[in-house]
């Protein structure tokens, strides 16, 4: 298979799951040049990551899976997305209503997931397995996390009084889940598609639960709504 064939098999994931989640929006979709370029900066992410996960595992040791998977993994990749959207899209003016906070923060962490995704491509010995099984659990894993953060990146955006705690939780929750899938597929190679699949069932129901539930929070709603009684 060659460059150019290896390089697209493995981004087609990252956006294909990009563009479900941006199109679920239903009331006004975000400017596609600014979802590319959180998308791109989330790829970028992987450098930092790698370097501080480096970093820490020199200076403290890699520790136990527990700690690799909660600490250098979950923890420092989703807090290098939270970070980002934060200072970069929290007051974006184009973040309007409570599901702009899912759309940027699946474009981040699809973003960091395509890059890794090339990086494994390029480095591993392809195969269309390989590649179907981190689409379905890698990739999407990190969309789900992303759905988690964004969902209350957006509650804190539009409940100030309540800012501080969905801002915890939208770093605490995603790097816990991730965490948790990653310890699952450390595990022993027996045991771990037992885990994974219920755990990933149960983050896809959560998941699109959050996606109604942000959605039917926007202002704009409201406004169809009313202009459907004035006209009704």
């Amino acid at each position: 298979m060659n460059i150019l064939a290896i390089l697209m098999a493995a981004i087609a994931p990252g956006l294909s799951l990009l563009a479900y989640f941006y199109l679920k929006d239903r009331y006004e979709t975000e400017p596609i040049r600014v979802v590319m370029k959180v998308f791109i900066l989330g790829a970028l992410l992987v450098i930092p990551s790698m370097m501080l996960q480096h970093v820490f595992m020199e200076e403290f040791g890699t520790g136990s899976e527990l700690v690799f998977a909660f600490g250098y993994s979950g923890g420092i990749e989703e807090f290098l997305k939270w970070f980002l959207l934060y200072h970069v899209i929290y007051r974006n003016d184009q973040f309007d209503e409570p599901y702009d906070g899912i759309v940027y923060a699946t474009a981040v962490s699809l973003g960091f997931a395509t890059l890794e995704n090339i990086m494994y491509a390029l480095l591993n010995t392809f195969t269309f397995s390989a590649l179907l099984i981190r689409a379905l659990l890698p990739v999407s894993g990190h969309a789900l996390f992303g759905v988690f953060m964004g969902y209350y990146i957006g509650k804190a955006k539009f409940n100030p009084d309540k800012q501080r705690r969905y801002m915890f939780m939208a770093l605490a929750l995603p790097a816990f889940w991730h965490g948790l899938f990653d310890y699952i597929m450390m595990m022993s190679k027996t045991y771990w598609l037992w885990f994974i699949i219920p755990l990933m069932i149960f983050l896809w129901m959560r998941t699109m639960w959050k996606v109604e539930r942000a959605n039917d929070r926007s202002p704009l709603r409201v406004l169809k709504r009313d202009e459907e009684v004035k006209t009704g």
